[in-house]
């Protein structure tokens, strides 16, 4: 990345809006009525839509969720999101705040597990797990075969939960390869027989781009979490009070964080690249610029994936959302590791029986998909117009 980019095309759209176009005329932005599209240059796209209190998220094919205000207790208020990911909804709460301005989200759990569960799976257990997980022979495991490989064994859960997360992350980043490479009549991508490992075994380390020391920084990011879990778990219904306070994701003693979603990035000479889900970033600073941006560096990326070691920019707004799915993750892990505790391997967990967190879960919003489906037409229409005006000249600028 060392030549400087040729500038993007700008474009007024006739129907009121801009666009930006790549010089190899793929499209780039568009804002147009509350609608926003990024596209990165891999071709991911993701839609963002602000209307009538309603955020809308798409991110594929029936993939996505929707955000609406829900109730607003002892003076926080929460939302709560309605979240499609191949074919499977789930429900989740967050509280809202703002910070110099700015409005985060912060995940709040809608049950917490005994103070003892959290200890369980916060210090090492009587003696290391032989686990099978059930991807092995899954497309995504072969694929990014040369990136990533589970541990092993696993002395302590924290280890287990790194390897669910990364998991459950690059099959994320596999699946929206595969629907932007369908969108655009592409062939989906197909796993390196080398890399691929029989279906009953794990892939060995190797040198892998995914090192064990970038493993053990994100392990001991979940043992930080469930540290901190445990000690909500004392006073579950008791929010801490956020107001005023910095989002999470600029918690000095927090740097690591593990890409959830496709993030566009710029480097400081114009180059365009991409991070993906399971891609690993390390923040940089700590102080956000006037644009709410602070420095990461990249440290472990896939193929066509941005640099490692390269430094970019990043909103704060993109590190907060990667931590609070972080979060989410780490309590579907939990909940398998309860469900799981004393088979397959699995030592006995002391007390898996759960208490309400804050706020009772929402109900599912009905009709996702069909928005979803609804705000991809939308944005496939605009998409054409931005593609017309470019190649008729109308509207365009630099």
């Amino acid at each position: 990345m060392n030549a400087t980019a040729p500038p993007a095309r700008s474009i007024s759209l006739a129907g009121g809006g801009r666009a930006t176009v790549r010089p190899d005329g793929s499209v780039r932005t568009v804002q147009s009525n509350g609608l926003t599209i990024n596209r990165g240059p891999q071709g991911q796209r993701q839609i963002v839509t602000e209307r009538n209190g309603q955020r809308l998220v798409n991110t594929g094919p029936n993939q996505g969720y929707s955000q609406r205000a829900y109730v607003t207790r002892n003076g926080q208020t929460y939302v709560q999101r309605t979240t499609i990911v191949n074919n499977v909804t789930y429900t989740s709460v967050y509280r809202s705040y703002n910070y110099y301005g700015v409005t985060y989200y912060h995940y709040v759990p809608a049950y917490y597990y005994r103070p003892v569960f959290y200890g369980w799976a916060y210090n090492p257990w009587p003696a290391p797990v032989y686990y099978r997980w059930g991807w092995y022979s899954d497309p995504w495991y072969g694929y990014y075969g040369y990136y990533y490989a589970p541990y092993p064994t696993y002395p302590v859960a924290s280890l287990w939960l790194t390897d669910y997360l990364l998991a459950e992350n690059l099959k994320a980043a596999y699946q929206a390869r595969a629907d932007a490479a369908a969108a655009q009549a592409q062939p989906v991508p197909q796993a390196n027989a080398q890399a691929n490992a029989p279906a009953d075994q794990p892939a060995q380390s190797g040198n892998l781009v995914l090192s064990p020391e970038v493993k053990q920084q994100i392990a001991e990011e979940v043992k930080a979490q469930l540290a901190a879990e445990q000690a909500a778990a004392s006073n579950p219904q008791q929010p801490a009070s956020s107001q005023d306070q910095p989002p999470s994701a600029l918690d000095p003693t927090r740097r690591v964080f593990v890409v959830s979603s496709n993030v566009n990035a710029t480097s400081d000479n114009g180059q365009e690249c991409s991070l993906t889900s399971g891609d690993i970033i390390t923040r940089i600073t700590d102080t956000p610029n006037k644009d709410q941006n602070v420095t990461v560096l990249v440290t472990s990326t896939k193929k066509t994936d941005c640099t490692a070691g390269l430094m970019l920019s990043v909103p704060v707004q993109e590190l907060q959302e990667m931590h609070n799915h972080f979060r989410e993750q780490l309590d579907s892990g939990l909940k398998i590791l309860a469900d799981s505790q004393g088979k397959g391997g699995l030592p006995s967990a002391p007390d898996t029986r759960t208490v309400s967190g804050e706020v009772p879960p929402p109900v599912p919003e009905t009709g996702l998909v069909a928005k979803l489906k609804a705000q991809q037409d939308e944005a496939d229409q605009l998409e054409a117009e931005v593609k017309r005006q470019n190649a008729t000249g109308q509207g365009v600028g630099y």
